[in-house]
């Protein structure tokens, strides 16, 4: 994710936000005023943000004053003004006690705020930091104006205020919300990282005038959904301003796919991560002390192998104890001029390349943009985004966020970089739950009776799905070495190894099954169904545009490779339409669409679609309440992204 999420406490304030975030994560010397501090440190000052700011008698973009923020985050949740509505009071004949009160912004809360980080992809904030100044000011203004567009989108659907008995009642702050917003430049290592911290006030106002507390929770919650909508916006406002288009790049084996500027070379963003090797190293560590921990009576503690829980957990110690001290913030020229020097001394990249580089992401956009035609269509994207989130949640229930954060990922892997229309992500939502999502909420609870809190779960057996490896039983000798394949018996411990010396195996991930779910349940649906239309035959663009390694089974038995596919088989895919990929407008990174991968992809296909029908003929006599439902048609219309015009801002694209 590129967005992050920490709670603000009021004596946190004074140890940390307003002596380091708010001079650009350097040290704020002792006694030295905000502005001066921030003018030393080379960053620019704080802006208030959001639609709240009216309420307070502040403005959008008006700087933020160290009195402000001592206030409304340090002090437990007062007015910015809070001294002077407290003199304007006691001046009028109000006691200390009124006057105090009338400078409080409701009750007085220990949790005064959150605070969201937003920072860009590595390659764009690798432009940003590499390229001339017309494209760093591209660059700088999309993030902001990402970062005002997440920011309403919280305020209209995720940010509630509860009041009354156990907070039974809901409601979203008419007014907007509060936020303070400051710029760094750099990254603990000194590389090159431009982000912005949003210190987010969780007070708001109620329609009836009082104020209250927005419920944190549903801050953390709609996370990962703020952090694909903002991806998708900066992605979109960079490539539409500067002439550039995105691919899909694998990151970490297993997971899914990172939208990435094609042509920025990867090597460079390896040169930036040497928080992330620093890390890596670490996490390498605790693994082998993971698997290898006994107890008293010399039995496992553990699997013998790291699943994706145990892994999140590891790494964040390993964050945490590889965490370098700050360094003195520097100005942003000076920082410019050293990471172009340090790029072409130590990347290993030409360079003409590093100071072409915004020429070369052109080149690679141009050959994207003629072979990859952006084509949204809702029916198949409600297919796939309901296929991967049903599969990657444990049981197969998950609720309306997790389809939008997974609606928007699909949006920005399909349209490579270029605009969409607004309301986009939540057609293909409003497509998936009334198609093919079932309602399984609690309604006697008062939490199932909300919007955002119903549960849902897919119109699809688990059985239809190819089957995850089960972790294996732990092994009750330590000195057996962990299997390399989860489910095969634990072997010796080689000779002359000690304890943690044998690579960690680990659980397989999940996003490769969910995407051969979805590919099995459009399959399905192309062959149970009655609806033939246009919408099936964008399929085969939509998955030309992805890479490879996501789509191709596992290599079939090299001992077999020879042998001709047994003959009365009904074909479950149109092996004419996959051939005539290879001359179709695909990716650079295109499929590779060989004789023998097409008969992989045949026999996969084949067998799932035949279990598919299989599993319907098993449940024929199920009320209609149960069974797949046909597309309907009026989900089977295409969208293309509205052309840019002259206008660039929001209005344009979002």
């Amino acid at each position: 994710m590129t967005v992050d999420i920490k709670i603000i406490r009021a004596g946190q304030m004074y140890r940390y936000y307003l002596r380091q975030t708010v001079v650009g994560d350097g040290r704020r010397p002792a006694r030295t005023p905000l502005r001066v501090a921030q003018e030393q440190a080379g960053v620019p000052a704080g802006r208030w943000m959001g639609r709240g700011l009216a309420v307070l008698g502040l403005t959008s973009g008006e700087e933020v004053t160290e009195a402000q923020l001592r206030n409304l985050f340090g002090e437990r949740g007062r007015h910015p003004y809070a001294e002077r509505i407290e003199a304007d009071r006691l001046a009028a004949g109000d006691s200390a006690k009124k006057a105090f009160k009338a400078g409080a912004l409701g009750r007085r809360v220990m949790v005064t705020g959150v605070d969201f980080v937003f920072r860009p992809q590595p390659t764009i904030y690798l432009l940003w930091a590499l390229g001339d100044e017309e494209t760093r000011r591209v660059i700088e203004a999309a993030h902001e104006r990402a970062i005002e567009r997440v920011l309403e989108w919280i305020e209209d659907e995720v940010a509630v205020i509860r009041y009354g008995k156990d907070g039974i009642y809901r409601v979203r702050p008419p007014g907007g919300l509060v936020a303070a917003r400051f710029r760094h430049y750099e990254a603990r290592s000194g590389m090159p990282l431009l982000h912005d911290h949003l210190l987010l006030s969780v007070k708001g106002q109620r329609l009836d005038g009082k104020w209250g507390s927005i419920h944190t929770l549903a801050l953390h919650e709609n996370t990962v959904a703020a952090s694909a909508l903002y991806n998708e916006l900066v992605a979109a406002e960079v490539c539409e301003a500067l002439g550039l288009a995105t691919e899909p790049r694998i990151v970490t084996p297993g997971r899914r796919p990172v939208m990435e500027i094609a042509g920025v070379p990867h090597e460079l963003i390896r040169w930036t991560s040497r928080r992330s090797d620093q890390i890596a190293a670490c996490l390498e560590e605790l693994e082998h002390e993971y698997v290898t921990a006994v107890d008293d009576d010399g039995e496992l503690k553990f699997l013998p192998v790291v699943s994706e829980r145990a892994r999140a957990k590891l790494n964040a110690m390993a964050a945490r104890k590889t965490r370098p001290p700050k360094q003195t913030a520097r100005p942003l020229a000076q920082l410019r001029a050293w990471w172009k020097a340090s790029a072409i001394l130590t990347s290993g990249v030409a360079a003409d390349v590093i100071t072409s580089l915004l020429e070369y992401a052109r080149a690679a956009a141009a050959a994207i943009r003629a072979r990859v035609a952006a084509v949204v269509d809702i029916a198949l994207a409600a297919v796939d985004v309901t296929a991967t989130v049903f599969v990657m949640n444990d049981g197969g229930r998950f609720h309306r966020r997790h389809l939008l954060a997974e609606a928007r990922r699909h949006l920005a892997l399909v349209l490579r970089g270029r605009r969409r229309d607004p309301g986009l992500d939540d057609q293909i939502v409003a497509a998936a739950i009334s198609t093919h999502c079932l309602d399984i909420s609690e309604p006697k609870t008062t939490i199932g009776l909300l919007a955002d809190y119903r549960l849902y779960t897919a119109r699809w057996d688990l059985a239809d799905f190819p089957a995850r490896p089960r972790p294996p039983i732990p092994a009750p000798d330590p000195d057996r070495q962990p299997p390399a394949d989860p489910g095969t018996p634990a072997a010796l411990r080689p000779p002359g190894q000690d304890a943690g010396e044998w690579e960690i195996p680990r659980i397989p991930l999940q996003y490769d099954r969910a995407v051969l779910a979805g590919a099995v349940l459009r399959e399905k649906l192309r062959t149970t169904t009655a609806v033939r239309g246009r919408a099936y035959d964008v399929v085969a663009h939509q998955q030309a545009a992805m890479p490879e390694q996501l789509l191709a089974p596992e290599p079939a038995d090299p001992k077999h490779d020879d042998q001709e596919q047994k003959p009365g088989r009904q074909e479950a895919i149109d092996m004419t339409a996959l051939r005539a990929l290879r001359e179709s407008r695909t990716d650079v990174e295109a499929l590779d669409l060989t004789a023998d991968r097409l008969r992989r992809l045949q026999e996969a296909f084949t067998k799932a679609a035949d279990h598919s029908r299989a599993t319907m003929h098993r449940y024929t006599g199920q009320d209609d309440a149960d069974a797949v439902r046909p597309v309907r048609p009026d989900d089977e219309q295409a969208h293309r992204p509205q052309e840019p015009g002259p206008h660039r801002g929001r209005e344009a694209g979002h």
